[in-house]
Parts: C-alpha cells; sequence; structure tokens
C-alpha cells in the first residue's frame, strides 16, 4: 500500500541512520496509528483523521532531525553571537584596507580615477571571502561540537545606555546640508546656471533684479533656518516654542516665494528668449501655479510632519 501514512514514515526514515531506522519505523508508526484511532473513535472519518494526526506533526525532514539528534541551522545559539561579533569586527576595517591599499598602488601606476574601480572590486570579494571562511569555521566547530571556552557573560560588559533624543543627528546634517546647497544654488546660478543663450554666455535662472531685496532676504531666512537646526539638535526635543519658530521661518521663505511666482517676478524675464513656450503669457502662468502650489504643499506637508512630532514629543 501506499497510504499517507506511508508515505510519510518513507519520507522521515530516509534522514534517519540507517541502524535506526526499523526502531524509528515501529515506534512513530505505532503513535500515528494511536493517534488515529482517538480520532476516529470519536467518529472521525478515518481518512480525515490520518491527514489531521500527519499534520500536527509536521514536517517529516524536522521530525527525521530531531530523531537523529541533528541541528537544523547553520550555526547554532551556541557560537552565533561570537561569530556575528567577530564577522562584524572583521568587515569593518579590512575589506576597506585591502581596497584602499590596491587603489594606491593603482594610482602609483597613473591610472588616475581608474584606480578606483579595482580597489571597490578588491575590497568586495575580500568582504565575501571574510564572511565565507569565517562562517564555515563555526560552521564546522557547531557540527563537529568542538569544546571551545568561551568567556562567561557578566553585568560588567553592559554597555552604558544611550540618551535617547527626539532630534536625531543625522537628521540635523542632512537638513543643514540641504540649505546650505539651497543657498550655495541661489548664490551660484547667477553666475553658472544650466541655461545658456546663442553666445554661450549663463542666463540666471531666478531674476537678477532680486538681488536688490529678495534674494538676499530669501538667504538669510535660510542662514537662520541653518542655525535654527543647530539650536533644534541641542535643545534634544520638539517644543511648541520651536515649531512657532519653525512655522515663522517656513512662512518667511514660501510667502515670498509664492508672491514673487504669482506676480511673474521670480524667473528671469530673459529664460524667454531661450525658450520660446516661455513668451507665451499663459505658459508663463502655468509655470508660476505649479511653482506655487510645489512651494505650498511642501510648507504644509513640513509644518504638519513637525506638528505631529512635536505632539508626541510633548506629551
Amino acid at each position: 500500500m501506499n497510504t499517507l501514512t506511508d508515505r510519510y514514515l518513507a519520507a522521515t526514515l530516509r534522514s534517519v541512520p540507517a541502524p535506526r531506522r526499523n526502531e524509528i519505523a515501529s515506534e512513530l508508526r505505532a503513535s500515528i496509528d494511536d493517534m488515529i484511532e482517538g480520532r476516529t473513535d470519536s467518529g472521525q472519518d478515518a481518512a480525515t483523521a490520518e491527514r489531521e494526526v500527519l499534520t500536527e506533526l509536521g514536517n517529516p525532514d524536522v521530525l527525521a532531525a530531531r530523531y537523529a539528534d541533528r541541528r537544523l541551522q547553520l550555526i547554532g545559539p551556541t557560537y552565533y553571537l561570537i561569530w556575528l561579533r567577530l564577522l562584524k569586527l572583521l568587515l569593518t576595517f579590512i575589506p576597506a584596507l585591502v581596497g584602499t591599499i590596491v587603489t594606491v598602488v593603482e594610482v602609483a601606476e597613473g591610472k588616475g580615477f581608474g584606480a578606483i574601480g579595482p580597489g571597490v572590486a578588491v575590497a568586495m570579494q575580500v568582504a565575501v571571502q571574510i564572511t565565507f571562511w569565517l562562517t564555515l569555521t563555526f560552521a564546522i566547530i557547531e557540527r563537529t561540537q568542538t569544546a571551545v571556552d568561551l568567556p562567561e557573560w557578566t553585568v560588567d560588559q553592559l554597555p552604558v545606555a544611550p540618551v535617547r533624543r527626539g532630534i536625531p543627528l543625522a537628521d540635523t546634517i542632512a537638513a543643514v546640508v540641504m540649505l546650505v546647497v539651497t543657498i550655495g544654488y541661489l548664490t551660484l546660478q547667477q553666475f553658472q546656471s544650466w541655461v545658456r543663450d546663442t553666445n554661450g554666455e549663463n542666463i540666471p535662472i531666478l531674476d537678477p533684479a532680486l538681488w536688490s531685496f529678495w534674494l538676499p532676504a530669501l538667504i538669510v531666512v535660510l542662514v537662520a533656518s541653518a542655525i535654527f537646526e543647530v539650536v533644534k539638535y541641542r535643545v534634544g526635543r520638539w517644543t511648541w516654542t520651536l515649531f512657532g519658530v519653525k512655522a515663522l521661518l517656513n512662512l518667511a521663505f514660501s510667502v515670498p516665494v509664492i508672491w514673487l511666482a504669482l506676480s511673474d517676478r521670480l524667473l528671469n524675464p530673459t529664460l524667454a528668449e531661450r525658450f520660446s513656450w516661455l513668451a507665451d503669457t499663459d505658459n508663463r502662468d502655468v509655470l508660476g501655479a505649479i511653482i506655487v502650489v510645489s512651494t505650498a504643499v511642501i510648507m504644509i506637508w513640513d509644518l504638519v510632519d513637525t506638528a505631529i512630532k512635536t505632539r508626541r514629543q510633548t506629551a
């Protein structure tokens, strides 16, 4: 016969040591028969009872591993933490060190920027090799059950609890960098933009007339915003006072931009000579509307997000 029980027994016994197969087969079949009989005595159909019993016993490979006392893992809990700690330590500096050495050698041979590729490739290969050989070593130790004298854990190894900050340093750095880049762009676009006239001369994106007041004013607001980010980080969490300052800074930047866009004073009129579609009033109005909506959406989203963070951190 080739019943579900027969198939289950065959799947289990193929993964257990040969000397124990008869013993395990008899024991497991008897257990299955008893479990099925218990269900049929309660009035359950025999075929249904058999299927439910085998489902309850689970994957035959897992059951075989228990009979054979075989671990179904590459590295067990005994050595996992020391493996992970050592792997992180080695990957922290060895690939970068080897890659740097290769890059320096390649540069010395006159390959210039072409030396970066081989250095990165060698660093990745070293990382793969470290991971493979370290994992293989610990897997062998795990399988052979080699006795390793591991140091006992003590409370002295507990790290100092970090002070929880509501303002991550990474967020502060990102915000300051973005503000500095914006200030740089507002300044540099006057002298180096991506738009050129027919003679190859630079065409500023923003109206040069704005330098009489509005662009310096906007740059001052951006500088104040960068200072605000640093102060916010030093405070360590959002407060409603900080939220109010943030709102004022957002409005001080967004409102002038929106007003200039609506009054068609934001973009350089010379752009119409380079892009004919900007000569059409309707097209300029559409572009101005896009700028207005985008600025308003960004400002509102930022204020709502800030308000949510402030409420959470002051609750």
